[in-house]
């Protein structure tokens, strides 16, 4: 399986047009990291397909056709860019706390905990009964079961996964659930009879769209002054990665995106700083009728609708698809969730790695390796892929609401994207590769002044000869804006 065959996947996936993939090249070969995975596969083809839509979404708007590249290396570096992340040319950012990993079980399993928010790490400490410290938790997991802790932990609302065998994986319910599922879902989400429901330019400063066939004007050694999605307003409600990673794509092809966190939800500040680049951000309290009343006043002025909740989470808060296509025709609305959005799981907490754990892929990288612990990827390449098939799914929505109207639902999940990634096959020699440093990416940098000081992060992967992707705004610590397109 190579990256340009993933792209097809994905391109044919959504019923885009397959004469566009003549424009993109994507450049490198797996193993570009220690992994029996195709990381890098995946890295190339999610990168690559976001890419070749904003390609394709400038296409429409003015005419032009540009060339669309992708380097695995570039691409690698990106799926890590949290990693590389330095301000101030300080010390690299502490993304895990003490708590966060693998334990022994009485029974001989392995389990893993995610206890990077606080909330989380004081309910296992309390459900362990135990002091909170890592030889105390250590001690109380292994007085228990596997299978045992790992359900109570989930029926508590915790976030853990039992280590399993992909075929332990395989004989569970939410396995076969997801089976049924494509890797992603772009659908119409209003009926369909008024061709003119919905439907909206590409951009409000374009008009309707200045080619819809091929035969496009070339434009591949000159920069256009127009953006991909200049003009698109982008409501993002998502935290950590996967979400964040699909707005902050959006944004460096144009968008405006507005970062909306509650102000009482935890956050992680590097990742904060390494996804927030090229948004807004405001705080709202969708406990607050006064502050929901506000996220609908915004809404009729936004194009996409970005949450990363668990499904079904903000129904109750007015904010379902259905609902926000009722109050906002031509909507397109994207949903990433953990564990997919049907199965026995699909309102079951999760994250990444706990993905990786539960699905097999942790087991499989460590027994290519002969480690006696599980083994993570080598990068968070679940959200950081899934986050990218986001982005994708936006801007292929976004091109349908013009030319066919309609409002749009994209459904995406971190356990989806494993799944595929599975599917790709192994590389039997892959963990020996050697890791990638930070002086080995140097060059893939870029540095931006901001309110946290001077921050060094991972350039955009992709390259577009006319509208090179870039961020207009730098972070800015959460909350800083006001609540308004105008401001």
């Amino acid at each position: 399986m190579t990256a340009f065959r993933a792209l097809e996947h994905i391109w044919s996936l959504a019923g885009c047009d397959a004469t566009a993939l003549d424009d993109i090249r994507l450049f490198g070969d797996d193993p570009g990291l220690p992994s029996v995975y195709r990381v890098g596969a995946l890295a190339n083809a999610t990168i690559g397909a976001a890419a070749l839509a904003a390609a394709e979404y400038h296409r429409l708007r003015t005419g032009c056709r540009q060339r669309v590249e992708v380097e695995q290396r570039r691409a690698l570096a990106a799926f890590r860019s949290e990693r590389y992340l330095r301000i101030d040319d300080g010390p690299p950012p502490q993304l895990r706390d003490p708590l966060m990993g693998f334990f022994e079980t009485r029974d001989g399993r392995w389990i893993q905990l995610h206890t990077n928010f606080e909330h989380h790490r004081t309910g296992v400490v309390k459900l362990l009964g135990c002091k909170d410290d890592y030889a105390s938790v250590s001690a109380a997991i292994r007085e228990r079961n596997g299978a045992s802790l790992d359900q109570a932990l989930a029926d508590a609302g915790l976030c853990a996964a039992l280590v399993r065998s992909p075929n332990e994986w395989a004989a569970l319910a939410q396995a076969s659930a997801l089976a049924s599922l494509p890797l992603f879902e772009i659908e119409r989400i209003d009926a369909a009879g008024n061709p003119d429901l919905g439907r909206a330019p590409l951009g409000r400063d374009a008009g309707n769209g200045a080619a819809s066939g091929r035969a496009a004007t070339p434009c591949l050694s000159s920069v256009s002054a127009a953006r991909p999605l200049s003009g698109v307003r982008v409501l993002d409600l998502t935290r950590i990665i996967a979400g964040p990673v699909a707005g902050r794509t959006l944004a460096q092809h144009g968008a405006d995106v507005m970062l909306v966190n509650g102000p009482h939800l935890p956050n992680i500040a590097p990742l904060v700083i390494d996804n927030g680049r090229g948004k807004r951000s405001v705080f709202l309290d969708l406990r607050r009728e006064a502050e929901r009343a506000t996220l609908h006043a915004l809404l009729q002025d936004a194009d996409v609708f970005l949450q990363a909740y668990r499904p079904g989470a903000l129904a109750g808060r007015g904010f379902s698809p259905e609902a926000l296509a009722l109050a906002k025709p031509g909507i397109v609305y994207v949903s990433i969730c953990a564990y997919g959005p049907i199965g026995p799981w699909a309102q079951r907490r999760g994250f990444d790695s706990l993905v990786q754990s539960a699905s097999g892929i942790a087991w499989t990288e460590a027994q290519a390796a002969g480690t006696p612990a599980p083994k993570h990827l080598p990068c968070q390449a679940l959200d950081h892929a899934t986050g990218y098939l986001a982005a994708f799914g936006a801007m292929v929505a976004l091109m349908r609401r013009a030319t066919e109207g309609g409002s749009w639902h994209v459904k995406v999940s971190l356990a989806q994207t494993g799944r595929w990634l599975q599917s790709l096959g192994t590389l039997a020699n892959g963990w020996r590769a050697p890791d990638v440093s930070m002086d080995a990416v140097r060059d893939l940098m870029q540095t931006m002044d901001t309110p946290f000081g001077k921050v060094l992060a991972v350039a955009p992967a992709e390259t577009l000869s006319a509208t090179p992707p870039r961020f207009e705004r730098p972070s800015v610590p959460l909350g800083t804006n006001s609540p308004s397109w105008a401001a």
